[in-house]
């Protein structure tokens, strides 16, 4: 079984679902598949959008809501006819009505519960699965629709679920053992033990389509987007950027995580665990080669695999002689970090003690510096700790590969390029894999940086 994703911008428009639909129909001749698909691209902002409006007492939220019918509306009438029209129209009529009497108490009492939030966003994926299916019957391919709340297990982290592998997977091979239709899947959407809705997360969908994959043992997952694969750089930045035609599970997992959009980050590990390769298609130019994802390793060409960037850090930093040999000084400010649960993306350690630093979201950096404030207030007071800074206006730019492990002189060639271009590097960070340098530096230079470690590293070979 072969398990194909299909994200936002590759269902946005009427016209865009007919070429997803092509590619189903002609997969499905060469093997089983199960879909998982996305909200209808932008739908999922959509719903944000009108929640906080009505959370807000603002009626505004009733013109997205109108908007949001109207599309699924017409996508049902571009998409199928006759007697499954009218049917699936009613059906979706109901689902419509009742996100409208929810937004309708969240705007009376002005306020959203979290529960309530996912429940909302659900609708995305729930009405574009089921047009999907329907429309995929429409052109003679036998299909289901499977709302995968029924069967993908979380906690209650209503944002961000974790999900219960044991049951998820019991799950889903029961359904699929006596289901044989292809089955249209809603992404980013599970449930808890309660039955109430919750999230996987922003781009959750690709997610969805890796615990399917590794639940049924599929032959591959496919993550099909509107780009040709992953990239060895931004090509918003980076012009002359070329598709990554192989990479390895932990390449890939260190790009997404430092910013490759294509790929969401947790995807990557139930498909490692399984050696199940993750195949990066373009919907709209299907006949390119993509990236494949496995194990078996990266082009030897180039000695690095590819460069991406989280664009909006700070950086908070610790610093004060009395740190120096202090032992468990570490483990109380990251536990301090996770208790405010605030999130870590690098960290960078003088070999003194003297100072460490590292990189949170911008949004998270005051919480973060008030709960080391009121931790350590007694080492502030005695000067212990001299400061407790927030760095803003920083981005981190990874240079990733696992080539790098066998080459020497590639920090080396790091740091030169950023010399030669007059760049200052705020902190460094190198994985203990020796698959990742990362390096932060102001905001104002990440496209330069980007651009100049590209031409080094694979242009000028």
């Amino acid at each position: 079984m072969r398990i194909l994703k299909f994200g936002g911008s590759s269902v946005a428009t009427a016209e865009r679902v007919e070429k997803v639909l092509d590619i189903i129909k002609e997969s499905q001749e060469e093997s089983k598949l199960a879909v998982v698909v996305s909200a209808f691209g932008g739908v999922t902002n959509q719903l944000i959008k009108m929640t906080d409006l009505a959370g807000r007492g603002d009626r505004g939220y009733e013109k997205d809501y109108k908007s949001f019918s109207e599309r699924h509306t017409e996508m049902i009438m571009a998409l199928t006819s006759g007697e499954r029209q009218k049917k699936l129209l009613k059906h979706i009529g109901k689902y419509t009505l009742r996100l409208g009497e929810i937004l309708r108490g969240v705007y009376l009492v002005r306020y959203v519960a979290p529960k309530t939030y996912n429940q909302i966003l659900s609708y995305g994926e729930r009405l574009s699965a089921r047009i999907i299916s329907q429309a995929l019957c429409e052109i003679g391919v036998d299909a289901d629709f499977m709302d995968a709340r029924y069967h993908i297990r979380t906690d209650s982290n209503y944002g961000n679920g974790v999900v219960d592998f044991n049951i998820t997977n019991s799950n889903i091979k029961k359904y699929f053992e006596s289901h044989p239709k292809t089955q249209i899947i809603t992404g980013f959407i599970a449930s808890n033990a309660n039955k109430e809705t919750t999230v996987l997360g922003r781009s959750g969908s690709d997610y969805t389509a890796a615990i399917i994959g590794a639940a049924v043992e599929a032959d591959r997952i496919e993550i099909w987007t509107d780009v040709d694969g992953i990239m060895t750089a931004n090509p918003h930045q980076v012009p002359g950027a070329r598709p990554i035609l192989n990479m390895t599970y932990e390449d890939a997992m260190e790009m997404s995580h430092f910013g490759a959009k294509v790929l969401f980050p947790p995807t990557i590990q139930p498909a490692m665990q399984l050696g199940i390769p993750i195949h990066i298609k373009n919907t709209f130019n299907p006949d390119s080669p993509g990236t494949i994802i496995d194990s078996s390793g990266s082009d030897k060409k180039y000695h690095i695999t590819g460069i991406s960037s989280l664009d909006a850090i700070s950086l908070i930093r610790i610093q004060g002689s009395g740190m120096v040999g202090k032992t468990g000084l570490t483990g109380r400010i990251f536990q301090t970090i996770a208790k405010a649960d605030v999130g870590v993306m690098l960290i960078s350690l003088a070999s003194s003690e003297h100072s460490i630093c590292f990189a949170v979201d911008p949004a998270s950096a005051l919480v973060a510096k008030l709960a080391l404030e009121e931790e350590f207030q007694l080492e502030l007071q005695v000067k212990n700790i001299a400061k407790i800074l927030i760095e803003d206006n920083l981005c981190i730019v990874a240079v990733v590969g696992e080539n790098m492990r066998h080459i020497p002189g590639i920090a080396g060639k790091v740091f030169s390029t950023l010399g030669e271009h007059g760049v200052n590097v705020v902190a460094i960070a190198q994985g203990s894999s020796e698959r990742n340098i990362s390096i932060v530096v102001s905001k104002d230079d990440e496209t330069q940086v980007i651009k100049s470690l590209h031409e080094t590293f694979f242009d000028k070979i």
